[in-house]
């Protein structure tokens, strides 16, 4: 188990990948219509409040070396954990597609072969990432990253060099819309970080550098797409690489920022899947994960994304909000339990509280006030139906 134990530096170095995503550029370019200014606000208060998240729920994980879903026996006993794995294995096959989607039309907005084409180099590519695994990718994945920040920052310079922004409508966004769209990407990570800290050598140092690699990364990767659409007045990125004569580098970009985000997302079903179904090993898994998500990148359209975002918000907010609350505070232990009721109960009502709020615009979104809520709740629940505590 010694010669798994991952580092700092790794860690970092699978947060960055994550962070550097044509989906993340994307969702910055939803945000122009704020301007630089109110944007940029915006993209920071929801990547603090999404990345404290992310820290806490590695840290469950590094401490208890238990993978994502595992430590959700700790709220919600095993059949809990197996009803939130099989939605994790849902909502990361969604992912794989979508992320593989992206990046085959905005590969082909470069290099016209045919999406589908994309799809498969995309989607073939996650595969061998998968079959090398993550504690052998060494030097591959090093080279990778290298190559991808010296990529984004030519990609920033050229965006922001003339400094020359469109008009834009101001009203057709409002500010706690965006602070929410910046919270949701990380909030999407939440139910794989654990996957990966669990390995850590140390664990609360390698939740820390994962979140903050990772919030910086997909903060300048919201920027990017903000500039891109205020300042090169181009609605996709591949338009923007194309107009700023990249060409081969663009498609580096496009490709390998692709398949090193997808690789976790894949990765972690294949994780999850483990926690359903124990024989399975998580490996062979992810592979499987991988095709399909390729499968389903050629097949169906995956261009609006906002409803997938929203489920993986109501599912999964108030599901971390539970295990905060029972790790950090309250030492709840269910993971012998079959079930655990109160705390299924009070994830449903939190469930409940998120579609609602989704109705009501608020400046700092709806998932912070969910997730608090929540976990209030569940404070008070185990407070007067007492649960066996931890040791």
């Amino acid at each position: 188990m010694t010669d798994n134990k991952t580092n700092l530096f790794e860690n970092g170095l699978v947060w960055f990948g994550a962070g550097v995503s044509i989906a993340e550029i994307l969702t910055g370019m939803a945000l122009a219509p704020l301007g630089m200014g109110k944007g940029l606000l915006a993209t920071l208060i929801g990547h603090v409040i999404g990345c404290v998240l992310l820290f806490m729920a590695g840290v469950i994980g590094g401490k208890t070396g238990k993978s994502s879903m595992e430590t959700t026996k700790l709220s919600f006993g095993k059949f809990g954990s197996i009803f939130f794995a099989i939605l994790n294995v849902v909502q990361l096959i969604g992912w794989t597609g979508i992320m593989i989607y992206d990046g085959a039309i905005s590969a082909n907005g470069i290099k016209d072969v045919g999406v589908w084409i994309w799809c498969i180099v995309i989607g073939g590519l996650i595969l061998i990432w998968i079959l090398i695994g993550l504690t052998k990718l060494g030097i591959i994945n090093t080279i990778a990253m290298a190559s991808l920040f010296i990529l984004t920052i030519i990609l920033s310079v050229i965006i922001f060099k003339d400094g020359n922004g469109r008009s834009i409508d101001a009203d057709s966004l409002s500010f706690g819309a965006a602070v929410e769209l910046s919270v949701a990407m990380p909030l999407s990570w939440l139910p794989l970080i654990s996957d990966y800290t669990r390995s850590a050598k140390k664990p609360v140092k390698a939740s820390a550098v994962s979140a903050i690699v990772y919030g910086l990364v997909s903060c300048w990767m919201y920027v990017i797409g903000m500039g891109a659409s205020i300042f090169t007045e181009e609605s996709d990125i591949a338009s923007t690489m194309v107009k700023a004569g990249l060409g081969v580098a663009g498609l580096l970009i496009i490709v390998f920022s692709t398949v090193t985000t997808t690789f976790l997302d894949a990765f972690s079903a294949g994780v999850s899947t483990e926690t359903i179904w124990s024989k399975i090993r998580d490996k062979w898994a992810a592979a499987v994960v991988a095709v399909v998500g390729t499968v389903g990148a050629i097949v169906y359209p995956m261009d609006d994304i906002t409803d997938f975002l929203y489920f993986i918000g109501s599912v999964f907010a108030p599901m971390i909000a539970i295990q905060i609350a029972d790790f950090f505070i309250l030492k709840k232990d269910s993971f012998g339990k079959k079930l655990d009721i109160p705390g299924a109960l009070v994830w449903l009502i939190g469930f409940v509280i998120y579609r609602l709020l989704m109705k009501v615009d608020m400046p700092v979104g709806n998932t912070f006030p969910c997730m608090m809520i929540t976990a209030v709740l569940e404070i008070i629940c185990v407070k007067i139906t007492p649960q066996k505590k931890t040791k």
